[in-house]
């Protein structure tokens, strides 16, 4: 690749690539327009990195993971998708996002190589935006023929068009994502929003409940019953949204809980287990064991360690 890189101010890039073929020459037609953003990140939503690009045949990025969410809208040929185990084929018109921490690849065609334009984003409001779309872990692409193919493409252009460095730059790239992702959302399936939505209002429901009485030897059938849903309904809700199930996820709060404590206080491991909901002490030392990959009386000792190293 022959990269030309403009004068970078303040932390933002704006980089044009233009690719090479096999025999080191540039391939004809193809280019890569893309900008990065570095300061003024906005705690609710804020645009990492948006771009355009006209791969050559073959072009792959992965397998690897982003920190962030980042959507790209095919504009013309062809590309794969895999993900979870599972190759999709996509065209012109279709959509798809990478969501954080999630291994993928993606490739251009050999022989019709797509053209697409991008866009990442991060904060607080992301999750809960993306879940209000057609976007899943599962299909984590939309096909063509559901979204407004040239809406959706002059949204992601607005967001390019309004690109700097300054706070008043990052918060006009905040509003275009806002107005793109409410074309999404726009068209999302109802019915497929309202059982997401419903999830996550249990999950919720799970978690404060298990944050009030996780000092309790409460089950997850008493959790079930609290929310309102079964247990196999409670477990589902779980994997689609923080990927646990809810005994693992009760697990992990009470560990954590008890290495707080184990830091704060000179509780015996005894009473600490007790203190998390733990009723037999060698079942909490097994669970602690797996999940720190160590013994609770070797975490104390290596944090105390830690604290009065001099």
């Amino acid at each position: 690749m022959l990269y030309a890189v403009l004068p970078c101010i303040k932390k933002f890039i704006i980089i044009y690539e233009r690719a090479k073929g096999k025999d080191g020459q540039g391939v004809e037609g193809t280019y890569k327009y893309s900008y990065k953003a570095g300061e003024n990140l906005l705690n609710s939503l804020s645009v990492c990195n948006v771009g355009h690009q006209k791969c050559e045949p073959g072009y792959q990025w992965g397998p690897g993971v982003r920190n962030h969410y980042c959507i790209h809208h095919v504009i013309s040929g062809n590309g794969v998708y895999e993900v979870n185990g599972t190759v999709c084929e996509l065209t012109a018109g279709d959509t798809f996002i990478l969501y954080p921490e999630k291994e993928v690849k993606y490739y251009a065609d050999e022989h019709q190589p797509w053209e697409y334009a991008w866009v990442g984003f991060m904060g607080e409001d992301a999750d809960s935006l993306i879940r209000a779309t057609d976007f899943s872990k599962e299909e984590p692409w939309i096909k063509e023929g559901i979204l407004p193919q040239k809406e959706v493409q002059r949204k992601l252009e607005d967001i390019y068009s309004v690109k700097g460095s300054d706070y008043e730059s990052a918060v006009a790239m905040t509003g275009a994502l806002y107005t793109f992702l409410a074309v999404l959302m726009k068209y999302a399936s109802p019915a497929q929003e309202q059982i997401r939505d419903n999830q996550l209002i249990y999950v919720e429901k799970a978690k404060d409940y298990i944050t009030n009485n996780y000092s309790y030897p409460i089950t997850v059938e008493e959790i079930a019953e609290y929310v309102g849903i079964s247990r196999s309904h409670l477990f589902r809700a779980f994997q689609n949204h923080i990927q646990q199930s809810p005994k693992e996820y009760l697990t992990e709060f009470r560990i954590k809980r008890a290495r707080h404590i184990m830091r704060e206080t000179g509780l015996s491991v005894a009473a600490i287990a007790y203190s998390v909901g733990f009723e037999n002490n060698l079942y909490f030392s097994k669970a602690f064991r797996s999940k720190m990959q160590m013994s609770p009386s070797e975490y104390r000792k290596n944090t105390s360690a830690k604290r009065y190293k001099i």
